[in-house]
């Protein structure tokens, strides 16, 4: 075992070493188009205008394509064909070859030279984006350069939340919620407690928010539903359950606090597990896929569920609610705190998902920024998201979007094909929520009115972002184990024999963490809370 666990530290640390000397030298490999002489032939092509896009002012009159690479296999490479990319192809005169791959691919990408115009990834904290200042050009000087427009479409408080340590700004990432984001209450929310509305209504409308209460419905579930499962499936139980019950994200004064040992969260994990010893959560809600999964959604084999993720989730529980009227899922108030704690769920970050580069191997990097500029605006948000008035979407009396009839029935019964053909809610390098709050045809029906029971009860968690050890450190592989670790226990919580198996779960979780650098990892992640406080202005 100590062999094997040497053979993979070492593999590790082989692996580190190589990222750090290609990241190290990508500068030297590459060319760099933001030399002057590349600025003042771009600069040539119009004149700036800071209340214009550039992208309308480019005399450049053939085609400029640009390589994107994106860190995800599942893209879909297809450019020029569908809806909203044809339009994009049209304003802005370029085209786009898209790459494809996984951390394995891009490194090579890095190590051969060849590093694309546009990169996307989906980590903000990996050493690919701290290190982008060796392979990306800032976001900023860009834009004073080729775009100053950028400046009006992007928000400060991404970009200076995306600051590495020379104080420059290279990516800039989707879905990032500000501050005045949460506040506005344009976020809709991602995660709520659902049960299917005929079991509900047949079993009296009951209260399940005590523990008692909750144990008590799951067992007139089992009792007057046989062929259902009273509760599902086993995401639920981690930090999605946490939020759900309002269990803080740091101590009274501002430490890191571990989630997992509170009291209040622990009696619930012991109320699912007298829930489990009575048949009212199945073994393969433990083991089922994705794939499974929603296939039980569509059939409605749970009678109720605590999911995240509802956007996700929503095709499932629309054809679900399309062929059962009447039985579709709805939200209430589930479990709630022991302690009196409120909801606070959360929805992404200022940190955001995929973090969209500009390489110093752009070969016209003056096209990139106006293409970050475009999708970033609210005509390129509008695209990607309704596509064009009059063609997809009209705006009503109340100035809401709408889809045209023929464009929203083939999004409700022929998903796969509005997908190929009109591409909508698929672009989202740039996207944002407040696009999607403009239109009742944005989220499917299935969970608008999950998304109304989330009304006022979101928090964002800015505090605890992007607060753990950096990759490649003793600490983050500790921290590694420690999840994995915790993953397994919580899972066998859930599943204990008795309550002496259940507290000795929690005895050996807490020996772990003793022989893991725990005091290390809490004492980097209250440093970087300190660093967010700073960039929060708190």
């Amino acid at each position: 075992m100590m062999s094997k666990l040497q053979s993979i530290l070492s593999k590790s640390i082989l692996f580190l070493l190589a990222l750090s000397l290609v990241l190290t030298g990508c500068s030297n490999k590459t060319s760099t188009s933001s030399d002057e002489d590349e600025g003042t032939k771009d600069k040539a092509r119009y004149t700036l205008d800071e209340n214009k896009p550039a992208w309308k002012l480019d005399t450049k009159k053939e085609t400029t394509t640009l390589t994107w690479y994106v860190n995800a296999d599942w893209w879909d490479t297809d450019f020029g064909k569908d809806f909203v990319t044809k339009k994009i192809k049209k304003d802005l005169n370029i085209d786009i070859k898209f790459i494809t791959g996984d951390d394995t691919k891009l490194n090579a990408l890095f190590s051969g030279g060849d590093v694309p115009d546009i990169i996307s990834t989906f980590d903000s904290t990996s050493q690919v984006a701290k290190k982008a200042n060796t392979w990306a050009m800032p976001l900023e000087e860009l834009a004073d350069k080729y775009d100053p427009y950028f400046h009006k479409v992007a928000a400060k408080d991404t970009l200076n939340w995306h600051k590495i340590e020379d104080g420059k700004t290279y990516g800039y990432a989707n879905y990032s919620n500000t501050q005045a984001d949460y506040d506005s209450g344009i976020i809709t929310s991602g995660t709520a407690f659902i049960i299917r509305k005929d079991v509900y209504e047949a079993l009296g409308k009951p209260s399940m928010r005590t523990p008692e209460e909750f144990e008590s419905v799951m067992e007139q579930i089992k009792s007057q539903f046989p062929k259902l499962i009273p509760f599902g499936p086993g995401e639920a139980f981690g930090d999605v359950l946490q939020d759900y019950i309002g269990v803080p994200l740091e101590t009274e004064d501002g430490k890191f606090y571990n989630r997992n040992l509170d009291k209040d969260y622990l009696t619930w994990l012991q109320t699912f597990n007298k829930i489990y010893k009575n048949g009212g959560i199945s073994d393969d809600s433990f083991a089922d896929d994705n794939t499974i999964f929603e296939e039980k959604v569509k059939a409605g084999k749970y009678a109720s569920m605590l999911v995240s993720g509802l956007a996700q989730k929503s095709n499932a529980l629309q054809t679900f609610m399309t062929n059962n009227p009447g039985k579709e899922y709805i939200a209430i108030d589930g479990p709630q705190s022991t302690v009196g704690n409120e909801p606070t769920l959360p929805q992404a970050g200022i940190t955001g998902w995929m973090m969209n580069y500009i390489s110093k191997n752009c070969k016209d990097p003056a096209k990139a920024i106006q293409l970050f500029t475009y999708l970033l605006s609210e005509e390129g948000q509008i695209l990607v998201t309704y596509g064009i008035e009059g063609e997809t979407y009209n705006v009503n009396a109340d100035g809401k979007y709408e889809y045209l009839p023929e464009i929203k029935e083939l999004r409700l019964n022929n998903p796969e094909k509005f997908k190929k053909e009109y591409r909508m809610f698929e672009f989202f390098f740039f996207g944002h929520e407040r696009y999607n709050a403009l239109s009742n045809d944005a989220y499917l029906e299935a969970i608008q009115q999950m998304q109304d029971w989330g009304k006022g009860k979101l928090k964002p968690q800015f505090i605890i972002e992007g607060i753990n050890p950096d990759q490649g450190t003793p600490e983050a592989r500790s921290l590694s184990a420690i999840d994995t670790n915790w993953a397994t226990t919580l899972v066998s919580m859930v599943r204990a024999k008795n309550d002496k198996e259940f507290d000795k779960l929690i005895a050996e979780y807490q020996k772990f963490l003793d022989q893991n650098n725990w005091n290390k990892i809490s004492e980097i992640r209250n440093k970087k809370m300190e660093i967010n406080r700073e960039k929060l202005g708190m």
